[in-house]
C-alpha cells in the first residue's frame, strides 16, 4: 500500500554530499526522489550547511525527476535575504506547479556560523528566525507591497511576483527543541520538528490536541524482527572513527537536541527496545532509528502520533525498498487512529 494512503505525512530525505563524482551524487538524488515519489511520499527533505551542495539547486533537481514529491528545503537566515527565499519559492512553484515547503533553521556548526561572522546569542537567532520567516510569509501570501520594521530585517513597500497561488502556499517547518524554537513555531504557526526521544518519554505534543508537530527518524523494519536488527547491524556496524567523529562534532554543536541525544545514547544502551540511537553515535546519521517488526516499529510511531506528532521525516533510503517496509508501518500504525488525526489534525 502506498505511503500516502496514510492520515500521517511522510517525508524522506535526500542524500547529502559527502564526496564523489558529480555523476554519482546526481544519480543518488534522482534515485532517492524517485523511489520517495513512487512510493506515495508527500515530499522530501533537503539539508544544508557550509558543507553541502545548494539546497536549491538540488531541490529543482527533485522537482524534475518527480511527478508530484515536495522539497523541503532546508534554510538558514544567515545564507539569503527573505525575499531571495521568497522568489525562489514562487518561481519553483510557478514553473513546476508544485508546493515547495520551507524547514526554516535557526543555527548549525558553530564553524560554519563563525566563518560567516554570525554571532547572533542562541537565543537571538529564533528572534531574527521569526522577523525572516514572517517576512518570506507574507509576500508569498499577497501581491501588495509589504512593510516590516524588525529588530534584524526591515523592509520598505516591497512587492513580489509572480503571485504564489494559495495553494501553492508552502508547508513550513521549524527545526529545534529548544523553548526558544518552540515559541517560534507558535509565533509563525509553523510546525516544529524534533529529534524524538523514546515514544513513552518523548514530550511532542500531549495526547494529540496541541500544537501538530513532527520529527525526525530512520526506520529499519521487516515482517521479523530478527530480519530487521540483521539489516541494521549490516548497515551501521560499530565504527570507532565514526565515534570519534560524532564527539567532535557535538563539540562544535550548539543544537540543544544534539547534545539531548547523545545524553540519551549512554542511557538507552542495551535496554533492547526498538529505539536506537547507534547510527547517531557513530556519525552515521542525525537522528535516532527505530528497529523491530512491522508490528512492533508501528506501535512506536502511534505512540508519537497520539502525542501529536503529524510530520514524519524519516532518514535517507539505502535502496528502493526500504520506503515499501517504511510503507507498511505507516499503514499498521494509522489503524485505530484515524479518527483522532481527523479531529484534531
Amino acid at each position: 500500500m502506498q505511503i500516502s494512503e496514510s492520515p500521517i505525512k511522510v517525508f524522506a530525505t535526500s542524500p547529502p554530499y559527502r564526496g564523489g563524482s558529480p555523476e554519482e551524487h546526481l544519480k543518488a538524488v534522482q534515485s532517492v526522489s524517485r523511489w520517495s515519489d513512487q512510493a506515495g511520499c508527500d515530499g522530501i527533505l533537503v539539508y544544508t550547511d557550509n558543507s553541502m551542495l545548494d539546497p536549491w539547486l538540488i531541490a529543482q533537481v527533485i522537482l524534475q525527476s518527480t511527478r508530484t514529491l515536495m522539497p523541503l528545503v532546508a534554510v538558514q537566515p544567515v545564507n539569503m535575504h527573505p525575499y531571495s527565499v521568497a522568489k525562489i519559492v514562487a518561481t519553483l512553484s510557478f514553473l513546476y506547479r508544485r508546493r515547495v515547503c520551507l524547514n526554516m533553521v535557526a543555527g548549525g556548526f558553530k564553524n560554519d556560523l563563525i566563518a560567516l561572522n554570525d554571532l547572533t546569542p542562541h537565543e537571538r537567532r529564533y528572534d531574527r528566525l521569526v522577523e525572516y520567516t514572517a517576512i518570506i510569509q507574507k509576500l508569498l501570501a499577497t501581491d501588495d507591497p509589504i512593510s516590516f520594521t524588525g529588530d534584524f530585517y526591515t523592509v520598505n513597500q516591497l512587492a513580489m511576483k509572480p503571485l504564489l497561488p494559495p495553494e501553492l502556499f508552502p508547508l513550513i517547518t521549524i527545526s529545534g527543541s529548544s523553548v526558544e524554537g518552540m515559541a517560534a513555531a507558535a509565533a509563525l504557526k509553523a510546525i516544529p520538528v524534533q529529534y524524538p526521544e523514546p515514544p513513552g518519554e518523548t514530550a511532542t505534543g500531549t495526547d494529540a490536541a496541541q500544537q501538530v508537530s513532527g520529527i525526525r527518524v530512520g526506520i529499519i523494519a521487516r515482517e521479523q524482527e530478527d530480519a530487521a536488527w540483521a539489516c541494521a547491524f549490516d548497515r551501521f556496524p560499530p565504527d570507532r572513527a565514526g565515534k570519534i567523529t560524532h564527539d567532535i562534532a557535538m563539540k562544535v554543536s550548539d543544537s540543544v537536541w544534539h547534545k539531548q541525544l547523545s545524553n540519551l545514547a549512554h542511557r538507552t544502551a542495551g535496554s533492547g527496545s526498538t529505539y536506537w540511537l547507534t547510527p547517531f553515535e557513530n556519525y552515521k546519521t542525525f537522528c535516532p532509528y527505530l528497529v523491530g517488526s512491522y508490528g512492533q516499529v508501528a506501535s512506536e510511531i502511534r505512540k508519537y502520533l497520539r502525542k501529536g506528532c503529524r510530520i514524519f521525516i524519516v532518514d535517507v533510503p539505502v535502496a528502493e525498498d526500504d520506503l515499501l517496509h517504511i510503507g507498511r508501518v505507516f499503514d499498521l500504525a494509522a489503524e485505530g487512529v484515524e479518527h483522532a488525526v481527523a479531529r484534531h489534525g
